[in-house]
């Protein structure tokens, strides 16, 4: 019996991994508009599923620890209920006890099973996007919705977009996984993932599709992930929707007309003091993270103290506590008239303190939501200021709100055009766009002045980007097939085979990792010498399909260098194994094999140069130690005028020779120029004249 139930479980596996191999195979050899579709579509079903599932937590953690502890009910927007507060606390010694106790909880589960999954998330998943973009761990998602809900549901000051976010990137990793994804595909899977996660539950999936792209960097787009967001997007609304309503967050909040261009002038008030304050969240909330990483607590219980100070706080100030949208959606109508002026004008510096305190301290949270909840009372305020001292403010505070959020927030987290669609969504006007358009151009002028950012993995353009850095720099890899580089295999596993006997093999040839093959030689994946003594210990007897690295993904012969290159730069591993159409390993490629590849491709080229013009002739020489060359950059280290720099290697790297390059020691260069000029410049790199 024992027998029978191991050859089920493992016909099943087969089964699956079969499954596997050819939706791989269908995504490799599908266009562009075949592939996207499904895979957006199927990103955005998970979006979406994400989405109520981390919303229901969330609620259901919002009503046992402030309505059933603390006998206190939060307001809610129109798209939520329309739910009025409180008018006082039933129990106030309840409110910082159940946020220090629900900050506490999400601490320990967060640090004892994913740390990566403390913080804000969304700067982990464009970390992710940029670094890694298959590496997002599934067990990273489950802790997210738990200890998210935990932190914000008990009263901490976050928003509800990262953790969403990151749901459906950690979705698209897997899929990069799963599929065996090009680096390329599994960034923009997991971009998509963000962005149609945070417009699924915003309800606003167009400005989620642009946030995709315009998130990844401070000053520049990543445009091919715009069509798959879309497609994402629109898929993740239409789940979400179909749960929990179409409706606008915030309800159709304005039906304002710009009447003259007087106007305008408040909304550039807004605006200035929407940059500065957008500083402010940005440089407080890494203070505050900075503040608590110098703390001798230990990491699980950091969070604690912050919810502890919050709750606190959430005693004088009540609209620090939770996500705050239920005080946004007051602001927008006379309502807030009824919130103390104090109140107003001093929730902005009260949120971004309680956002540090429970989000900076390693609590779990969004800080897009918060960010929202401080532009729009920075609207609010200028609003509440002005109003009695010029008519022609108008009577409505709506407008001013709602441009505050997206001029705050627009402008610190470097996406001005998708927060002013997104904003625009979830308050169902397009009306407010050129007062926008003044008071997020404004903020986004002060912000660009320090090039900050909320978002702290952005990096500043695709030129700073590894995979596009790559593709300008060394435009020869995309011409070079990976058959014209690769190398025989050095060890092949059988996944029948024991730990023992696989462990014996590797060491025989001496390699710490192998590619495994099937019972009909199709490949497997990878194991490593760690996983197989791992096994060793637990189970001796059995197969090691089971030992699988999903870290390491296969290269099909018909791949060009750029994309292999792209690939082990983006992830841990250092090498990968080569399959053919029908996934039988044909060889191995490492980071040398390419650097020999692309030197004998160059080689080439410059021979073809030479034949015409022979003036024209190459070298390769390595920089010595003793290089007047070493630690000066290239553009000030003496190379000869009439030579020109191909190419330089540095251990692992391959480096495009530009002026700010600083030049170490065994450094290989690759030059061009004449024979009187590269006898100068090896003598010069080797370090063996002056």
């Amino acid at each position: 019996m024992p027998t029978n139930t191991g050859s089920t479980l493992r016909r099943s596996r087969f089964s699956s991994r079969h499954l596997q191999v050819r939706a791989s195979a269908w995504i490799s050899k599908s266009n562009y508009g075949r592939k996207w579709l499904l895979l957006g579509t199927v990103i955005g079903i998970i979006a979406g599923l994400g989405a109520v599932a981390f919303y229901e937590t969330l609620q259901l953690s919002n009503w046992f620890f402030i309505k059933v502890l603390a006998g206190y009910t939060m307001p809610t927007p129109v798209g939520e209920g329309f739910v009025k507060a409180s008018s006082h606390f039933a129990r106030p010694w309840a409110i910082p006890v159940v946020a220090c106790l629900g900050a506490l909880v999400g601490g320990v589960i967060v640090f004892r099973i994913a740390p990566e999954a403390e913080g804000h998330g969304t700067d982990a998943a464009i970390s992710a996007v940029h670094h890694n973009p298959r590496g997002i761990r599934f067990r990273t998602v489950i802790v997210k919705i738990i200890a998210s809900a935990l932190t914000i549901g008990s009263g901490g000051s976050g928003g509800r977009e990262g953790p969403t976010g990151q749901i459906s990137a950690g979705f698209g990793s897997l899929l990069a996984r799963l599929l065996d994804l090009s680096p390329t595909d599994a960034r923009i899977a997991v971009s998509s993932g963000i962005g149609s996660g945070i417009g699924s539950i915003f309800g606003a999936p167009l400005g989620g599709a642009v946030l995709a792209t315009e998130i990844m960097y401070r000053d520049d787009f990543e445009v091919e992930a715009l069509l798959p967001a879309l497609i994402a997007s629109i898929v993740g609304y239409s789940v979400w929707g179909s749960v929990e309503g179409f409706g606008p967050l915030f309800g159709y909040a304005s039906n304002y007309h710009l009447a003259n261009a007087y106007q305008l002038v408040w909304f550039a008030i807004i605006g200035i003091l929407g940059g500065l304050i957008g500083l402010l969240y940005a440089k407080g909330f890494y203070a505050m993270v900075a503040l608590f990483k110098k703390m001798s607590l230990p990491p699980w219980a950091r969070p604690a103290l912050g919810g502890l100070i919050v709750g606190l706080i959430g005693l004088a100030i009540p609209q620090v506590l939770g996500t705050g949208y239920g005080w946004i959606q007051q602001g927008l109508g006379t309502q807030l008239l009824h919130i103390p002026l104090w109140i107003v004008l001093i929730l902005p510096f009260a949120r971004i303190a309680t956002t540090g305190l429970s989000i900076g301290s390693g609590g779990s949270g969004g800080i897009f939501g918060p960010g929202m909840v401080i532009g729009a009372f920075v609207g609010a305020g200028v609003w509440r200021v002005l109003a009695p001292l010029n008519g022609s403010i108008g009577h409505d505070p709506a407008p001013y709100v709602i441009v505050g959020m997206m001029a705050c927030f627009g402008s610190i987290s470097r996406a001005p055009l998708a927060v002013m669609l997104m904003v625009s969504e979830m308050t169902g006007t397009l009306s407010m766009i050129v007062p926008a358009m003044v008071a997020v151009g404004l903020a986004t002028l002060i912000v660009r002045r320090g090039d900050d950012t909320i978002y702290r993995s952005q990096l500043k353009s695709r030129s700073e980007s590894p995979a596009h850095r790559i593709l300008a720099g060394l435009p020869l890899l995309s011409a070079i097939p990976v058959s014209q580089a690769m190398v025989p295999v050095r060890c092949l596993l059988d996944d029948s085979m024991e730990p023992g006997s696989a462990v014996a093999k590797l060491l025989a040839n001496n390699v710490t990792a192998a590619p495994i093959v099937d019972s009909e030689s199709k490949y497997v994946g990878v194991t490593t010498y760690e996983a197989l003594r791992d096994r060793m210990e637990r189970d001796a007897t059995s197969g090691i399909a089971g030992c699988v690295d999903p870290d390491f993904a296969p290269i099909h012969t018909a791949v060009r260098l750029n994309v292999v290159l792209e690939i082990l730069t983006a992830t841990p591993q250092t090498w990968a194994a080569v399959i053919d159409d029908q996934r039988h390993v044909i060889g191995t490629i490492a980071i040398s094999d390419i650097v020999g590849g692309y030197r004998r491709a160059l080689q080439t080229s410059l021979r073809e140069a030479t034949e015409l013009n022979g003036a024209q002739e190459s070298l390769y020489v390595e920089v010595g130690e003793n290089s007047a060359m070493v630690g000066k950059k290239l553009r000030s280290a003496g190379v000869p005028r009439g030579i020109l720099l191909t190419l330089i290697e540095r251990k692992r790297d391959l480096i495009q020779p530009t002026g700010d390059v600083v030049i170490e020691s065994r450094d290989r260069l690759t030059a061009l120029g004449s024979k009187q000029d590269l006898q100068k410049l090896e003598e010069f790199a080797s370090g063996v004249t002056n």
